[in-house]
């Protein structure tokens, strides 16, 4: 909770439960609370189980806001604010906020415009996601698209190259000639990879070489060895 609490994650409010133990971190979390004006209540340990569905929380829960997604197009003009090529990161049956957050994380990292995940049967900006982002959430856009292959057509309308991230890639990420212009990076699930329609839709499959046989790599690990591979091209070190 103090991680939470530190990252900027947009709390309304801080439970407690009674009895919880006041240890340190319990006392730092309340004074990160006073500090920043969150509202703080004090409930039973039956109705904290109640709240968080019976999760374990240590005496300590926060509650949030519904997260609000920027619009697709909104990435763009970001990058046409600063006057950069646009670099956004799109991923595609990704159901673990886990990932989302990792990839949020880095897509901030390495100077990425925003990260856009499908509306349905996909992870959204929950508190499992921010947290894992590690405050990253705060300071890069997430959005939702209707249609992920849709908005991929659209990118690729405004002047973007999408890639995507596979094993069976026709070019090795190191040869990766598309990382100076606008791009647009497509990192699939674990396992599973990319969709079908996903990839027909992509210019390039790329892939990240590797000297053991290792089936895949977690979606977060590949979103960033991908995005720091470009972000040193794009510096002109790569």
């Amino acid at each position: 909770m103090v991680e939470a609490l530190r990252s900027q994650m947009p709390i309304t409010t801080l439970y407690v439960a009674e009895g919880a133990e006041r240890d340190g971190r319990l006392r730092e979390s309340f004074k990160i609370a006073a500090d920043r004006g969150i509202k703080l209540l004090e409930v039973t340990r039956g109705e904290m189980d109640r709240m968080t569905g019976g999760a374990v929380h240590q005496g300590l829960a926060a509650r949030i806001p519904p997260y609000e997604y920027a619009h697709p197009d909104d990435l763009l003009d970001l990058a046409a604010l600063n006057a950069e090529k646009p670099l956004i990161v799109a991923l595609d049956s990704i159901t673990d906020p886990r990932n989302l957050g990792a990839v949020v994380r880095s897509a901030a990292a390495f100077g990425a415009h925003g990260v856009v995940v499908p509306e349905r049967r996909a992870a959204g900006m929950t508190a499992a996601a921010w947290k894992t982002s590690a405050g990253a959430a705060a300071r890069l856009k997430v959005a939702q698209a209707t249609n992920l292959t849709r908005q991929l057509k659209a990118y690729q309308d405004a002047g973007c190259m999408v890639v995507g991230l596979a094993a069976e890639g026709e070019v090795s990420l190191p040869d990766l000639d598309l990382a100076d212009g606008p791009l647009v990076v497509v990192v699939g699930a674990e396992g599973d990879g990319l969709s079908r329609l996903v990839a027909e839709t992509c210019d390039q499959l790329v892939s990240i070489p590797m000297i053991n046989s290792v089936e895949s790599l977690n979606a977060g690990v590949a979103a960033s060895i991908a995005l720091y591979t470009i972000a040193e091209r794009r510096a002109g070190r790569g």
